[in-house]
């Protein structure tokens, strides 16, 4: 409740403010942006300067504490890799960011049958198979324009989502796809040192059309058919040419 209140006592004060030029930002904690439409938990030095080091280490330390937890359900996954046989008919290579105990790349690989990696920003990454440590807003050389399929449930643990999903966008191939899962807990309301970035479903098509650019668009919106978590998948397709 408190957070909620603070969330809008933010976002209150910055109307009066932006006439005038200026908006109120917490030196680290959670700043609403109505012009962009979605919240953002700042990692802010003293100076006001990125504090990356404080976002790995909160990030690796939530890793650790729920590293026994499973967000995703195999259900989703063998419904999402039969969607994804049908839209790309020859699947080679798929990536699953922020995967945490590599259950995503565990059961792509078992319903696609073919080459499935995950990333995860944690050193415990090493303990699973098929999962690199990574940090998911950067990209290496060898992926640019050679995956098929990205799928995460993670973009709320992006310190900055355009950033992040036009890296992801810049893997996938022409006419490939990018899957989202977006359930209740990556609202707005929700945000926080650990889950940094909220937005409700409503607006996520916007925000996904604004940092596209024309580079990739939502191809559709669906219902996951095993509903524990309330999630939806939104697919991106990056666009020919």
């Amino acid at each position: 409740m408190g957070k909620s209140i603070d969330i809008a006592l933010i976002g209150g004060i910055n109307c009066l403010l932006r006439p005038i030029g200026l908006e109120l930002r917490k030196t680290s904690g959670l700043v609403l942006d109505r012009s962009r439409g979605f919240t953002l938990y700042g990692y802010r030095k003293r100076d006001g300067s990125f504090d990356y080091e404080k976002y790995r280490e909160i990030q690796t330390a939530g890793n650790k504490r729920k590293i026994n937890n499973v967000w995703v359900r195999e259900g989703n996954i063998e419904f999402l890799s039969n969607y994804i046989k049908k839209s790309l008919p020859d699947v080679k290579f798929g990536i699953c960011h922020g995967t945490r105990n590599g259950k995503e790349q565990e059961w792509f690989r078992k319903y696609l049958g073919c080459e499935v990696i995950g990333t995860e920003i944690s050193d415990t990454a090493e303990k699973f198979p098929h999962t690199i440590q990574w940090d998911f807003h950067e990209v290496k050389p060898e992926w640019i324009d050679s995956v098929d399929f990205i799928y995460s449930n993670s973009l709320d643990h992006s310190f900055d989502p355009e950033k992040c999903l036009n890296a992801w966008m810049s893997c996938v191939k022409p006419g490939g796809l990018c899957i989202l899962e977006h359930g209740r807990l990556h609202t707005a309301n929700h945000a926080s040192r650990l889950d940094p970035f909220g937005a409700s479903l409503i607006q996520m098509p916007y925000l996904i059309t604004i940092w596209g650019r024309g580079r990739y668009a939502v191809r559709e919106i669906i219902e996951a058919p095993v509903q524990e978590k309330q999630s939806s998948f939104i697919v991106i397709q990056r666009l020919q040419g």
